[in-house]
């Protein structure tokens, strides 16, 4: 079984900054994309940012040129670096993972998930 851990959510003010973390542990022996989504009351579940195993990345066209994704491999853990935070980024984000379990079968997992809410 593989796990995702997040971290680093909260409460800020516009303009702000948070620095949400994903931790991926368990049977894992490779990992391919690494990404965030958002999910805010009454809207469907979006991309925000994603990163490939190789490093390429891409974002949704609403937090482009504000939030940054990066990944520590050696420690199996993706990052969401938010800058410039809008009210409307305000959502439950979750970390989704993919990639091969110990004994080769494939794996497509998600945390559970953590708040974010930038205040006016």
């Amino acid at each position: 079984q593989v796990q995702l851990v997040e971290s680093g959510g909260g409460l800020v003010q516009a303009g702000g900054s948070l620095r949400l973390s994903c931790a991926a542990s368990g049977s894992i022996f490779s990992l391919n994309d690494m990404g965030w989504y958002r999910q805010a009351p009454g809207k469907q579940r979006e991309l925000v940012a994603r990163i490939s195993s190789g490093g390429s990345t891409n974002y949704a066209d609403s937090v482009k040129g504000r939030f940054t994704i990066f990944k520590n491999n050696a420690k199996k853990t993706v990052y969401l670096q938010m800058n410039s935070l809008k009210p409307e980024d305000t959502a439950v984000y979750y970390c989704n993972a993919d990639g091969e379990r110990s004994w080769g079968a494939p794996f497509d997992s998600w945390g559970q998930g953590i708040q974010v809410t930038v205040s006016s």
